[in-house]
């Protein structure tokens, strides 16, 4: 299990003592893993629940420590991939899967779904979903869930305590010691929201920031080279937004890896380094077809989302050869059309958990749905408050090809022991900083690294004597 926390943490190769069990032939279910953190995985011992909510087996008190190593009744790295890749009941399919009825209705709905009113399609989308917007599932838990980040918290911290140690040296999560990150992103739907791109980047210029606009390549509107260049030309950037945004992207395998073929080209065309699927519709299996630096496809927890789910984590992480962004952030149309909320509440919320994990806001506001005063009003609210964050200096604000860019440096970075001293070593080293978990009144912290442009990535190897007990 060394490879698990190295990947996440990346901390010295030292830390690895985590058993798994042999085999574990019991039908995989949830299971809690400590106070507050679920699970979903084959069980050695002990018996997992079906549902979520019947879980009542603590995986934590069930781990043993002995001969340095602590063993573990469950296989680790197979309970996080089941969280990041919605290996777990209750994840829904997308459109095209499941019974005939419902995928009739779905291919009526995004036939006419252009041609509907929100105050219409909001409605027709409940009938679709068959689902009520009164009640969200309790997995993963709304507004936010960090489940994948406490969990690997609570192995770092029992590979500790088996080795002895109380302090454990690691490349922080971001560059120039950063806290957390935000981005923004805005999903271009139809010509009029299309037409609002340029009020909507002054409205991002005037908070500070600077946004990718996800773009539909074919039949939704025309989509001239002037208009992308004059969206490059200010600085914000361009991804692929599915093909045709008709809800049938992963209706059939033979159609996506043909659809796959044209969004690469449209990527290939336009210097596109990521995607985004349409109503973040999802079949992780097939991703591997689509060749992007990163994926912006899932969302941390779907809650009112036509296809259930989500990954977890507020962290980024890698789907196959792409970095995946997750959406952290309640999209404006969940928000507005579907909950009829106009505050900025539940996003402050979401700010404040991955803000307290350490892991990335990633916000999808769509210019289609901002342009009536109301939603545009909620829009800039949100803006004050992000000025205010940036302002403050510990949110690191960035596009998402900057993320994708910095995730992919520190997944190849390395922490070495040199004589008296940790040095990062590896493309980007200069903006890594070294940061340490350390074990305080039996609960694991972090001790963040200062916010300086001219730390140097190197650290003492006796302060506060790290993998040392």
């Amino acid at each position: 299990m060394t490879r698990l926390l190295q990947e996440h943490f990346r901390c010295s190769d030292e830390i690895g003592s985590l058993q798994p069990p042999e085999q574990a032939q019991a039908p995989a279910g949830f299971f809690h893993f400590g106070p507050g953190t679920t699970l979903f995985a084959h069980l050695a011992s002990g018996a997992a629940a079906a549902r979520f909510e019947d879980a009542q087996m603590d995986a934590f008190n069930a781990a043993e420590i002995a001969n340095g190593r602590c063993h573990l009744p469950f296989d680790p790295s197979e309970a996080i991939a089941n969280l990041l890749f919605e290996r777990y009941p209750g994840v829904g399919h997308p459109p095209g899967v499941g019974s005939v009825w419902k995928r009739a209705a779905a291919q009526a709905y995004y036939t006419l779904r252009p041609m509907l009113p929100v105050g219409v399609r909001k409605h027709l989308q409940r009938s679709v979903v068959g689902r009520s917007h009164q009640a969200a599932p309790s997995f993963p838990s709304w507004p936010i869930d960090t489940t994948v980040e406490r969990a690997l918290d609570t192995l770092l911290l029992l590979a500790m305590r088996a080795q002895g140690l109380k302090r454990v040296p690691f490349i922080w999560f971001w560059p120039d010691g950063y806290s957390s990150a935000v981005t923004m992103t805005h999903d271009v739907e139809t010509a009029a929201g299309r037409d609002f791109t340029p009020t909507l980047m002054d409205l991002d210029e005037r908070y500070g920031m600077k946004a990718s606009f996800q773009i539909i390549p074919e039949h939704r509107y025309d989509v001239a080279e002037v208009w992308l260049a004059s969206i490059r030309d200010r600085g914000f950037e361009i991804n692929v937004h599915d093909l045709n945004h008709d809800g049938r992207l992963f209706s059939r395998r033979d159609e996506f890896l043909r659809r796959a073929e044209r969004i690469n080209a449209y990527g290939r065309q336009w210097g596109a380094q990521g995607f985004r699927s349409a109503v973040l519709y999802r079949n992780l299996n097939w991703f591997g077809a689509l060749r992007f630096d990163y994926d912006m496809s899932l969302p941390n927890g779907a809650h009112f989302h036509p296809q259930a789910g989500g990954c977890c984590a507020v962290r980024p992480y890698f789907l196959g050869d792409m970095v995946e962004i997750p959406g952290t952030a309640a999209q404006d149309y969940i928000l507005f059309h579907i909950l009829g909320d106009y505050s900025t509440r539940i996003w402050e919320q979401q700010l404040a958990a991955t803000a307290a994990a350490h892991g990335v806001m990633c916000f999808s506001i769509h210019p289609d749905y901002i342009i009536e005063k109301r939603a545009r009003d909620a829009f800039q609210r949100l803006g004050e408050i992000l000025a205010a964050e940036h302002h403050q200096g510990e949110r690191w604000f960035a596009l998402p090809r900057e993320i994708s860019r910095w995730w992919r440096q520190r997944n190849a970075m390395s922490l070495r022991r040199e004589g008296a001293q940790w040095r990062i070593q590896g493309e980007g080293a200069e903006r890594a900083r070294i940061a340490f978990a350390e074990i305080h009144e039996d609960q694991l912290r972090y001790i963040a690294p200062a916010q300086t442009a001219t730390q140097t990535p190197t650290v003492k190897a006796n302060q506060g004597s790290p993998l040392c007990p």
